[in-house]
């Protein structure tokens, strides 16, 4: 059991793991990658703090050292879902599951919307965990958004155990080589069902599907956390970064603008001191 669980490896989760190695908190920081890939790709950044000049790769490099100098350590998985159970909070992350007394989400902003009935199908058919719910679909036709080439080997992965794959990469340069996938280069627009998906449409055609994997970095904040109050795409956070849902808090881009990483790395401050402070008067 862990006192704080961190989901998110941008600035704000940087920040937030930092102030709680300080404080002496037991807690885990759980990401898909290392660095934000909005930090990684910024090619020049002048608003920072004390880095007047810097760019994207050597703004990560330095966070990275700092947490390295202080034995921070990162694990690189994507949380699935986060549900609320005798007052503390169950993360899964693939086929693991993770137990804490508080959350801190700093999950930036997704810069795509969601497809339309993408959280509609949530759990009946469609699904955001390769390792978690891949073996449903064995033997069957299902349908894989692929938005960036390190998911590549869970597209591999669930090819393998369907019958049929339908590959949806939203990237240049895929190398998916499986001879059960038949690659569509084109977005999907639209998921259609009953009370299960049945049909992955797309600009010029559909096709029919079991299921469908959206494999991206994170899934949408109210779909992580059932009950989440989001407004405008953004989690809604009170002046301590707390959330409607007790023992939950938000830094970062998540929250809304300015998506700044000065802002970002101040909220994460706020958020593992607020988070601390819940810890103290739940004991």
């Amino acid at each position: 059991m862990f006192d704080v669980a961190i989901i998110g490896g941008g600035p704000a989760g940087v920040s937030a793991a930092l102030n709680l190695k300080a404080l002496g908190k037991n807690f885990i920081w759980l990401s898909s990658r290392t660095v934000s890939k909005k930090v990684a790709l910024a090619e020049r950044i002048k608003n920072y703090p004390g880095l007047p000049d810097v760019t994207g790769s050597e703004l990560g490099w330095t966070l990275n050292n700092h947490c390295e100098s202080m034995g921070i350590k990162l694990q690189e998985e994507v949380v699935t879902g986060v549900y609320e159970t005798d007052g503390k909070f169950s993360l899964l992350a693939g086929d693991k599951q993770y137990e804490a007394k508080t959350v801190i989400l700093c999950l930036g902003v997704e810069t795509s919307k969601p497809l339309e009935g993408e959280e509609e199908f949530l759990g009946r058919g469609v699904s955001c965990c390769a390792t978690c719910d891949g073996f449903l679909y064995k033997g069957k036709k299902i349908a894989i958004l692929c938005t960036d080439k390190s998911f590549e080997h869970e597209v591999e992965y669930l090819c393998g155990i369907a019958e049929k794959a339908y590959v949806f990469p939203m990237y240049r340069g895929y190398e998916i080589k499986s001879e059960k996938a038949e690659i569509i280069l084109k977005r999907p627009l639209k998921l259609s069902g009953d009370m299960r998906l049945k049909k992955v449409i797309y600009k010029g055609g559909e096709v029919e599907s079991d299921g469908m994997f959206i494999l991206k970095g994170a899934i949408t904040p109210s779909a992580l956390v059932h009950g989440l109050r989001v407004e405008n795409g953004h989690i809604r956070v009170e002046r301590d970064c707390s959330t409607n849902v007790a023992g939950i808090f938000a830094a970062g881009d998540c929250t809304g603008r300015p998506y700044q990483y000065a802002k970002a790395v101040g909220e994460g401050n706020v958020a593992a001191h607020s988070a601390v402070e819940y810890l103290a008067k739940n004991k």
